[in-house]
């Protein structure tokens, strides 16, 4: 999974230049949060987040006045406030690389810029959630089963057999290593049947530990 395919392209940026309230009207009016600031040939050079400006602002300290507030947004340019340290990721980077960035320095967005710093995209801590839940398949019609199992070679292809086996097509894979052991998730589609399925695999060795069905309404089964 790319960067790319999952960040929003073509962002809305600023330059150093604009005032505050000039970039918290566009944040408003586009229901976002953050901002990239380019220099006049369209490359980076800071980030400006809502919750920034309202540091910087003062606009969470109760004792200023509208007009106050006012003056100061109107006066105050993105460049006296701007974040200038800026984590950024390029297009084709692995989507796991962004995330690992995003937890270790604990930041929530990352510009993402080509080889001269040119912005191209925007991805957040919301992209990389939409993307999990792509990658597991959670909310398309199918058949999750959860299958604990040895760790060992060879236990990955056995279980894709049996469901081939069954005529059913896998859409989503993963495997987990965690306290309890090893376990496979699989999404499948096809005429599946849970209580078959989970005989088939139970008779080759396999502990079915959970299973959710999606229909096609969007409600599930749980077994």
């Amino acid at each position: 999974m790319f960067v790319k395919d999952h960040m929003t392209k073509d962002p809305a940026v600023i330059t150093k230049d604009v005032s505050l309230m000039k970039a918290t009207d566009i944040m408003g009016k586009g229901r976002f949060h953050r901002l990239p600031v380019v220099d006049q040939e369209g490359r980076l050079i800071g980030l400006v987040t809502g919750g920034l400006v309202k540091e910087k602002s003062g606009a969470d300290r109760t004792s200023l006045s509208i007009y106050e507030l006012n003056y100061l947004l109107t006066r105050t340019t993105v460049g006296d406030v701007m974040i200038t340290d800026v984590r950024t990721i390029g297009p084709d980077a692995f989507l796991e690389e962004a995330s690992g960035i995003m937890a270790d320095n604990d930041i929530s967005v990352l510009p993402v810029v080509d080889d001269d710093r040119k912005v191209l995209g925007i991805i957040t801590d919301r992209d990389i959630y939409r993307a999990f839940i792509d990658l597991t398949g959670y909310r398309k019609q199918g058949t999750r089963f959860v299958i604990s199992c040895e760790d060992r070679p060879g236990q990955l292809l056995r279980v894709a057999q049996l469901f081939a086996e069954e005529n059913a097509n896998l859409e989503n894979l993963a495997v987990y290593h965690t306290e309890r052991g090893v376990e496979i998730e699989i999404k499948a589609t096809g005429e599946v049947s849970v209580e078959h399925m989970t005989e088939v695999l139970r008779g080759a060795g396999f502990e079915v530990t959970n299973v959710l069905q999606r229909h096609a309404d969007g409600s599930c089964d749980r077994y």
